[in-house]
């Protein structure tokens, strides 16, 4: 049985996806393990209790009718807005599908995993804080990143900025402005050595570590957690290699 939110309302994860990436274009629909990577993410997150929802957050550009199409296969929910300004989009596609607490989660993050999807949740439920997130201080992997606030802070939001880069990233605006709003982090306890991985995928590199990691721990758990993939990586630490060079891109 799946929790309730916070004020009683429906919590939903709004999956941001479209189809063009300047890094590896089309990363969203290479497969992975014979599926694409963003089936095997929603995968993940149908695990989770406290979502009620997913819904893919595309864009009108022709070019995502195959996000469309491929939501309809999935019969996951998808709604199409604006490609620049991911903001908007994000919004509409909440009260589109009436959602009230918004678990933003990207397109590029296949390893998402349902207890920090919960944990994340559950924290911003039992609180009064506006935004709960895992990215403040990253303890957590690239690639698990989750937050969670509600569709009438974002509402807020959108009156209260036209900021380019606020309109594309989604939250920013509400963690650059701690004096605003109330902000919550929650932190995983992993070693420090485990705290920098790229578990995201913006390069061909990502795709090959995460692949990796799917064919080593997919076929006998496809449930595998965070704990798995930390064990694994622990003992086949060349691994760690394929990736590490890549930088990430900086949001201003």
């Amino acid at each position: 049985m799946r929790e309730k939110g916070r004020s009683g309302g429906v919590s939903g994860a709004i999956i941001e996806a479209r189809i063009s990436s300047t890094r590896l274009p089309g990363k969203i629909l290479l497969p992975i393990l014979g599926k694409p990577l963003l089936e095997q993410l929603i995968e993940r997150l149908r695990l989770s209790r406290t979502l009620e929802d997913i819904i893919i957050a595309t864009t009108t550009n022709p070019a995502d009718d195959v996000v469309e199409r491929f939501a309809e296969l999935i019969q996951v929910h998808c709604f199409r807005g604006s490609e620049e300004d991911v903001l908007d989009r994000v919004l509409n596609a909440a009260r589109a599908f009436s959602i009230d607490v918004i678990v933003e989660i990207t397109g590029d993050c296949p390893l998402i995993d349902p207890a920090v999807v919960d944990e994340v949740v559950r924290v911003y439920r039992s609180g009064s804080w506006d935004y709960v997130s895992n990215i403040l201080r990253r303890t957590y992997p690239r690639g698990l990143d989750t937050q969670v606030f509600s569709t009438d802070l974002l509402a807020e939001v959108a009156r209260l900025t036209r900021d380019p880069g606020d309109r594309e990233h989604v939250s920013l605006y509400i963690y650059e402005h701690p004096e605003r709003f109330s902000l919550k982090n929650v932190e995983s306890g992993l070693p420090e050595e485990f705290r920098d991985l790229r578990l995201t995928v913006d390069t061909r590199e990502d795709l090959d570590l995460i692949t990796a990691i799917f064919g080593a721990l997919y076929p006998k758990k496809p449930g595998f957690d965070l704990h798995d993939i930390v064990g694994f990586l622990g003992e086949n630490r060349h691994l760690l290699g394929i990736n590490r060079h890549i930088a990430q891109k900086k949001v201003r």
